[in-house]
């Protein structure tokens, strides 16, 4: 999960009332991941820090175990506000392991692309139906926030399954019309070696 969401995540936590370091982790987990992104503790303390040193969190006191308490300042009211309503660009997005896997294999030398998505569309496949079965469960369920998730997530891996079909589609298309992928960097190097060593 990217650092940013966390930072807002956490902060939006705060909404509703006083919150102390694991509260805010159990509140987060419940509402975003129902357990399958669960964050580390030692993130959650380190990004609240981070919102304390930024004006956005302010300790209130102890609660009656000792735990320090934090609460939102106006001034983390109005960034959150702010966040709620700025769209997510693709500068905020993580690049994504698998477009870079596949758009690697693609030009890789004896790499067999098909193979690949057959194997990623395989894993795809078992998460989807995996959420499924979370999306079923959540049916049932009041958390409006992880309703909304599990559905991002299904939503996504649809897509995920039929990017990888296009995928495969477009290497076998271009196989049998003999065009070649991108040249790999490899004869380029190897030529320049072979240079050298003539030169020698």
């Amino acid at each position: 999960m990217q650092r940013n969401a966390v930072r807002w995540g956490l902060l939006a936590v705060f909404a509703d009332g006083p919150k102390y370091g694991y509260q805010l982790k159990s509140e987060f987990d419940a509402h975003t991941s129902g357990g399958s992104w669960a964050l580390n503790v030692g993130q959650v303390y380190t990004t609240l820090d981070r919102l304390a040193r930024d004006g956005y969190v302010a300790s209130v006191g102890s609660n009656a175990d000792g735990r320090e308490v934090f609460a939102i300042t106006d001034q983390g009211r109005e960034a959150l506000a702010s966040w709620f309503v700025t769209p997510v660009t693709d500068t905020d997005r993580p690049r994504s392991e698998l477009a870079i896997k596949l758009a690697m294999a693609a030009v890789a030398p004896g790499v067999e692309v098909g193979a690949v998505v057959q194997v990623q569309r395989t894993e795809s496949m078992r998460q989807m139906r995996d959420y499924t079965d979370l999306r079923r469960q959540a049916d049932d369920s009041d958390d409006v926030a992880w309703l909304l998730l599990v559905d991002h997530l299904i939503f996504t891996l649809e897509s995920e399954i039929r990017w990888l079909d296009h995928v495969e589609a477009t290497v076998l298309r271009r196989a049998r019309s003999g065009r070649a992928p991108l040249k790999t960097p490899a004869p380029a190097v190897q030529h320049r070696r072979e240079v050298e060593v003539d030169g020698r």
